[in-house]
């Protein structure tokens, strides 16, 4: 089991930046994938970034070249820089883990993302 507290959420004004922060309450290193969701009100939670044990790396079209997201492994931390914000990126953003040969999710608690226009 892991445990996942997300961090670095907040408000920022159109084309700010933010960088969240996911630590997980044991080593990430082989876990299979980490990753980054996000839900907006009234839509579906919606993947945006990922990244697995390998360093393979996944984006959302929506966010390809504004959001970065990176893993350190000594500090059990992923991380989510997130540039050119959009009032589109508002959302609470959550901390994904997945692990094991049959796949299971742990979730962080979410985060909230305000961007104003």
């Amino acid at each position: 089991q892991v445990q996942l507290v997300e961090s670095g959420g907040g408000l920022v004004q159109a084309g700010g930046s933010l960088r969240l922060s996911c630590a997980a309450s044991r080593s990430i290193f082989s876990i299979n994938a980490m990753g980054w969701y996000r839900q907006a009100p009234g839509k579906q939670r919606e993947l945006v970034a990922r990244i697995s044990s390998g360093g393979v790396i996944y984006y959302a079209d929506s966010v390809k070249g504004r959001f970065t997201i990176s893993r350190d492994n000594a500090k059990n931390t992923v991380y989510l820089q997130m540039n050119s914000l959009k009032p589109l990126d508002t959302a609470v953003y959550y901390c994904n883990a997945r692990e094991g040969l049959v796949p299971y999710d742990y979730w962080g608690q979410g985060t909230q993302v305000t961007v104003s226009s």
